[in-house]
């Protein structure tokens, strides 16, 4: 892999193509998610997952193609889950498996209110086969795609029925917190984490998930807060119609300053759980590794990539540790 700059134009084309919104981090978001773990990983995993790091950070969306793109039926309920509609109260009462929760709640109930955590479980589970076998390119798509599920685990609206203020009159604050407040502020996040091991994946997931819902309440609160009694060029940036100008994903663009108020409001919580999610996506591939057995991952690629791409690892290190993520560009969405 030779150093460069690493652009995701194709697939944001591809995710353009698509007439529906996209929901998760948003490209940013998941690119920096992904970008950010390979630098905190320790270096007899983080030197290999660097040589890849063009196809890990570009992978990060691949989910969202399959969904929205591609029209994959099966993909839209690993992103998601509606806690409500489980009668969710606490992460131990909730089935240990996707297909323990079919045989709850039913496949048709699992399938509408989405599978998220058991996704990522079955994922570091497949992961760590992968890591045993030393499968290169299946460990290389596994930690990628597992990546992104862990992001959209951060994301609290992905945890509730009310995922775009549908059910509040917030609607459009879903792409307003994980896509546009990150690309407004995100150059003045810091990211730096080191990855954990997590001696149990399932409460680590489920003490993912119950954390980010209980954001939720908050994060409704100060925008409903901010809306009442504001006109509509308060709220949105207008085009010359007058109307709220729109995005090419045809997401609601809203005003700069309450972008800005909003996100001050919010006391840093997107930064939070952007970098929570790095720190996470590091762990959960540390522990799958781990788990493995710590295989050697150094013979998998030739030496002299390796040695070559050395040098920008550790200048990307220095960066890291300072709490930036570098080495990449994409398209904003906002």
């Amino acid at each position: 892999m030779t150093k460069r700059i690493f652009t995701l134009v194709a697939i944001v084309f591809l995710l353009c193509s698509s007439a529906i919104y996209v929901y998760g981090w948003g490209v940013w978001g998941h690119s920096k998610i992904n970008r950010g773990a390979i630098l905190a990983l320790p270096k007899e995993m983080g030197m290999f997952f660097y040589n890849h790091a063009d196809f890990i950070t570009e992978e990060a969306v691949a989910a969202d193609i399959r969904k929205y793109t591609m029209g994959d039926k099966t993909e839209n309920p690993r992103h998601y889950i509606d806690l409500e509609n489980y009668n969710y109260t606490t992460p131990a009462a909730m089935p240990a498996s996707a297909d323990a929760a079919s045989a709850k709640f039913s496949k048709d109930t699992v399938d509408k209110y989405g599978t998220l955590p058991w996704t990522i479980i079955e994922m570091t589970d497949k992961l760590t086969k992968a890591f045993k076998t030393k499968n290169k390119s299946e460990i290389l798509f596994l930690a990628a795609n597992l990546a992104h599920y862990i992001g959209d685990a951060h994301m609290p609206l992905h945890t509730t029925i009310n995922h775009d203020g549908q059910f509040t009159g917030q609607k459009g604050i879903h792409a307003l917190w994980e896509s546009q407040l990150p690309e407004l502020f995100g150059n003045n996040y810091s990211f730096y984490a080191d990855a954990r091991y997590m001696p149990d994946v399932d409460k680590a997931t489920w003490n993912i998930i119950d954390s980010s819902n209980k954001l939720i309440a908050r994060l409704l609160y100060n925008d409903k807060k901010m809306r009442k009694d504001k006109p509509e060029e308060m709220l949105y940036k207008l085009a010359p119609n007058g109307a709220p100008e729109k995005n090419r994903y045809g997401q609601v663009v809203h005003a700069y300053e309450y972008a800005h108020v909003y996100h001050e409001l919010l006391d840093h919580m997107v930064e939070r759980q952007l970098r929570a999610a790095i720190t996470a996506t590091a762990s959960y591939w540390y522990t799958a590794w781990v788990n493995a057995g710590k295989p050697d991952l150094t013979d998998l690629d030739p030496k002299y990539i390796t040695e070559r791409n050395a040098k920008f690892y550790l200048e990307d290190i220095k960066y890291w540790k300072k709490g930036k993520v570098t080495g990449y560009k994409v398209k904003n969405e906002f």
